[in-house]
């Protein structure tokens, strides 16, 4: 394949339909495959909704996750801050009976205090003052968060500018957050694992949707950059991009009064 053939390749990656927060384009393939965590989030989350009848999920993407986990409580709504996801998650949860809620994770909520026995979060900003007033006593706050060091190597790979934003965003700084707002840490793990490429164009189809990762992103910019970065694979026939993740489970803290 020559050169231009080969870019065009990377440019129909970009042009391929992606909706929600769905990777299966690539996951079922096997053209990407994420390595496994020390943890299950599915399961932690599980454990958590045994009994309860309300329920939050933050950051929803296209309700993809959430649509699996039934049972699902008799009160349990989702927010979803991306525009183009929200109607994804509505035709995906509203037949459950989810609400859909548009709105980002650093948004005051449309919710009474203490409205929640469980809110989840998976990859979603939040102020942890606003989930600490959205639990109920004795409720639980369980979120896996990216880490400020997640992908960073494809930055490196391709010659593009690091992002600074969220250098600091590890488990260390996350959990002094949420303490700080009156938060007990009943659970906290952090990880270095890494995702799995088979090819360039799986890469492209990927930063196409994480869009933050490479703010000026697109084929023609980095056109000469991921070509090397094809031949750079094709000894070994994959890359491998570490990936930072860290789990949290908390519940807000028993303050006791004396009399």
């Amino acid at each position: 394949m020559n050169k231009q053939k080969e870019i065009e390749a990377l440019r129909r990656e970009v042009e391929a339909p992606f909706a929600g927060w769905n990777f299966q384009r690539l996951t079922e393939t096997g053209r990407m495959q994420e390595a496994p965590l020390s943890w299950n989030y599915p399961s932690v989350v599980k454990q958590h909704m045994n009994g309860i009848g309300s329920m939050l999920d933050m950051g929803t993407g296209g309700g993809e996750l959430l649509a699996l986990l039934q049972p699902h409580p008799a009160r349990t709504f989702a927010t979803e801050g991306y525009a183009p996801n929200v109607g994804v998650a509505r035709a995906n949860l509203e037949p459950l009976g989810i609400q859909v809620i548009e709105a980002d994770g650093e948004d005051e909520l449309p919710f009474e205090d203490q409205s929640f026995e469980l809110i989840i979060n998976r990859h979603e900003s939040y102020l942890p003052e606003e989930i600490l007033r959205l639990l109920a006593p004795g409720g639980a706050f369980v979120t896996q968060q990216v880490g400020g060091q997640d992908n960073l190597e494809l930055n490196r790979l391709l010659g593009a500018p690091i992002p600074p934003d969220y250098l600091h965003w590890n488990l260390a700084f996350a959990t002094e957050q949420l303490r700080e707002a009156g938060f007990a840490i009943l659970l906290q793990k952090e990880e270095m694992s890494f995702t799995r490429f088979y090819d360039v164009g799986a890469i492209v189809y990927y930063l196409k949707a994480i869009e933050w990762q490479i703010r000026d992103f697109s084929v023609e910019q980095y056109a000469e950059a991921l070509l090397d970065l094809q031949k750079r694979m094709e000894p070994l026939g994959y890359v491998d991009i570490p990936n930072h993740r860290f789990l949290i489970v908390a519940t807000p803290e028993v303050k006791f009064v004396n009399n």
